[in-house]
């Protein structure tokens, strides 16, 4: 499932640096930190590597 907004693309990234180990998970706060919680590895990689053109900067309720 592709990110919908950057933002979501964000928290994902920075999720996804925190499961590799490459930051602190107490550096996380907010999304990043429930999708860490509750993605996996491959689900976080697929929601950070999707392309940003065209996104929306925070997805529309």
């Amino acid at each position: 499932m592709p990110a919908k907004s950057k933002a979501q693309q964000k928290a994902a990234g920075a999720a996804l640096s925190a499961k590799r180990g490459e930051t602190k998970p107490s550096e996380l706060y907010g999304s990043s930190k429930d999708m860490y919680d509750s993605m996996s590895e491959e689900e976080l990689e697929e929601f950070a590597s999707t392309t940003r053109k065209g996104k929306p900067e925070k997805k529309d309720d």
